[in-house]
């Protein structure tokens, strides 16, 4: 699974772009748990747009405790989820690096995504162990 690809997605999907971390987190186990599908899906789109960079070229922003996608990650989506015509080959758009933070958005660090994966794997075990049970009864 591409973790830029899939922050993309999971910020688009909500009516302002607006997510909390802890909606963000939960989302993105979701997705990370939904199975292959998902997982190659989120690499061709990532394969379209290789210096793919959501933090420093201004794709999404850090505020009030959650992300936001920035209307330039909106295009970026759009660009990757484009089917190219058939003899055209999609150049990669033309996203730079930020030079800097800009006061509204600077905020201090966000916490590693680290524990979503702590999550998945324990409700992996836990949705493994229902399985069990209900085949045993």
């Amino acid at each position: 699974m591409n973790f830029q690809v899939t922050v993309l997605k999971v910020l688009v999907s909500y009516p302002d772009g607006f997510a909390a971390m802890a909606d963000l987190k939960r989302d993105m186990a979701i997705l990370a748990t939904s199975g292959r599908d998902w997982s190659e899906r989120t690499k061709r789109l990532a394969a379209r747009v290789p210096d793919l960079d959501i933090f420093s070229q201004g794709l999404i922003e850090r505020m009030n405790g959650g992300w936001r996608i920035t209307d330039k990650g909106r295009a970026v989506l759009e660009i990757m989820e484009a089917r190219p015509a058939p003899a055209q080959v999609m150049e990669p758009p033309n996203v730079h690096a930020v030079e800097g933070p800009t006061p509204a958005t600077t905020l201090p660090s966000m916490p590693s995504i680290a524990p979503v994966r702590r999550m998945r794997k324990r409700r992996r075990r836990e949705h493994d162990a229902v399985r069990r049970r209900r085949k045993a009864s």
